[in-house]
């Protein structure tokens, strides 16, 4: 990560909840689909892509090497990944809790 001074990291937190405000606008998977791909390279669109199949499989009960095997993402990803599930923010858990209602 990039070392910022203080007036950067205030700089850095408007421009991020920007961004959300950005997301939140948003109102179609095809919008996100397009905001994504003119936000982000085609490797940081893969990489966000994994993870969220790894977030998806640790919350089915499948073993780290299971997932793996089925993903082809790393250990340390994927123990990355399960480890701000448990110990996160709360994110990965909001959108699973809110996909699972919307298929019921």
């Amino acid at each position: 990560m990039k070392q910022h001074d203080q007036s950067q990291k205030i700089e850095l937190k408007s421009a991020a909840r920007s961004l959300s405000e950005a997301l939140l606008s948003l109102e179609t998977t095809e919008e996100v689909k397009q905001f994504l791909e003119d936000l982000c390279t085609p490797a940081e669109i893969e990489a966000m892509v994994d993870r969220w199949r790894v977030v998806q499989l640790v919350d089915q009960g499948h073993s780290y090497r299971d997932i793996r095997d089925l993903t082809e993402v790393s250990l340390t990803t994927i123990g990355r990944v399960a480890r701000f599930m448990e110990h996160g923010t709360g994110g990965y858990r909001t959108v699973l809790d809110r996909l699972e209602k919307n298929e019921s």
